[in-house]
């Protein structure tokens, strides 16, 4: 009989996260349960707090790692030393994908993110915890500022928000409407979000 190997705390911890991935988006951030993953993942639910402080520990982590997939998964079809429109077109390109390739990630970061509370009530994820994302984008718009793409009269976190919540906005749309095409969906807003960054030359 071949013992069964022994993780490490890490790859412990990412086991859990895999499973909490798959009971949220099964039974929902309500539906969720501490014993829920630990029999996902074929554990003992006491064994969980070897790991984790306790089910919103869990549930936290298990949100800041889909963020890291997501962003990771978006970057790898995207050229970022491109000149900075075709990079912010391929983000929107990027985004439309991930409806289709990454379904699961993106339902459970969004219901941990919109329903997850503090222990006073208030959302536990602000627009503080995306800073990085838009600092990143912020950093493409200033160099396409610079290089002269893109017009330098455009504060570059109004860009970045406007970016941002077209981006959003089309992806509600993509998941409301499975019928649409994404890949053509996404050029029109690409189309229409760099029409009013692009510098005129």
């Amino acid at each position: 009989m071949t013992a069964r190997r022994r993780l490490s705390p890490e790859q412990r911890r990412a086991q859990l996260v895999e499973a909490a991935v798959r009971v949220v988006d099964e039974a929902g951030y309500a539906g969720t349960t501490a014993a829920a993953i630990a029999r996902e993942a074929g554990l003992s639910k006491g064994l969980l707090w070897h790991y984790f402080a306790d089910l919103d520990d869990l549930l936290e982590v298990t949100a800041r790692h889909l963020l890291d997939v997501l962003q990771a998964a978006a970057g790898s079809r995207m050229d970022l030393d491109a000149p900075a429109p075709a990079v912010l077109r391929d983000a929107v390109r990027a985004n439309a994908a991930l409806r289709s390739t990454h379904r699961a990630e993106r339902a459970v970061l969004e219901e941990i993110v919109r329903t997850m509370r503090t222990g006073e009530g208030a959302l536990r994820f602000t627009a503080a915890d995306f800073e990085p994302v838009y600092l990143a984008q912020e950093a493409i718009v200033r160099r396409g500022q610079s290089e002269g793409d893109l017009r330098a009269s455009i504060d570059p976190r109004a860009a970045v928000l406007a970016f941002q919540g077209a981006v959003d906005a089309m992806m509600a749309h993509l998941d409301a409407h499975p019928e649409v095409a994404g890949d053509a969906f996404a050029e029109v807003v690409a189309d229409v979000v760099l029409g009013g960054l692009v510098s005129e030359r």
